[in-house]
């Protein structure tokens, strides 16, 4: 189980190399990685996560690999949805002064994503790494930092050229998963949340979460090609009439 978790990690880690997670965007040379190799990240993942489900003796004891509390993984999973609605928000109308929403056909991809990553994140990291801490014998409130600050080095996020908002929130979102993970008994609240916190910055902010910097988004691009307001283009049958 041990071995099996740390693979889930490593999986975690290469993320960008598969397109998946923060990184289901085309790369900066405009090149969109292959349906197959995101789906080889998926099935992995997924397939590591069933692994330890039966590997270990208690794996819903243990390691929370479980629901939990239904009642009140549900009603905390909404809850945790509902305040990454309200962060994303924030985050669009701060950075683009609106809700940037993505092109329609970009939906359901992003919706898989955002659900599957979900699932992969809290069963390795509020699953699997969280409750090994815990059967070790670690302080809870300790083993919370821990795989939080874990989860979130292993995203890459803290690399140069990343957008802080997205580390920062993604170890909040460490965080508070891993309360919510101890509280209810399992880790379904904590993917309920996550999952909605993922589709909720897609839809206000057009990215999966690789926001581009500022001057960089297409419609500033294109501002940037226009005159400014109020400015007429003179063309050349204008200038024409004028010289006659």
């Amino acid at each position: 189980s041990v071995g099996l978790a740390l693979l889930l990690v490593m999986l975690r880690l290469d993320a960008e190399r598969f397109g998946t997670a923060e990184y289901y965007e085309a790369t900066r040379d405009g090149e969109r990685p292959r349906i197959r190799r995101r789906l080889a990240w998926y099935g992995l993942g997924f397939g590591l996560a069933v692994g330890i489900l039966y590997i270990h003796p208690s794996p819903q004891v243990d390691l929370f690999l479980g629901s939990g509390d239904r009642l009140t993984a549900v009603v905390g999973g909404i809850a945790y949805g509902l305040i990454g609605i309200l962060v994303a928000v924030t985050f669009a109308s701060y950075r683009y002064h609106r809700i940037r929403f993505p092109d329609t056909w970009s939906y359901p991809g992003a919706l898989v994503n955002s659900t599957a990553t979900a699932f992969i994140d809290e069963v390795a990291f509020r699953g699997a790494l969280f409750g090994l801490l815990l059967v070790a014998g670690v302080d809870p409130t300790l083993a919370n930092f821990a795989q939080a600050i874990i989860y979130t080095l292993t995203t890459r996020l803290g690399a140069p050229g990343r957008d802080r908002y997205l580390l920062g929130l993604t170890l909040g979102m460490g965080l508070l998963g891993g309360w919510l993970t101890v509280a209810t008994g399992g880790i379904a609240a904590a993917f309920l949340g996550h999952a909605i916190t993922r589709f909720a910055v897609f839809l206000c902010t057009g990215h999966t979460g690789q926001t581009k910097p500022r001057g960089r988004e297409v419609e500033e691009i294109e501002k940037r090609r226009r005159p400014p307001e109020g400015w007429r283009v003179i063309g050349s049958r204008e200038s024409a009439s004028r010289d006659r």
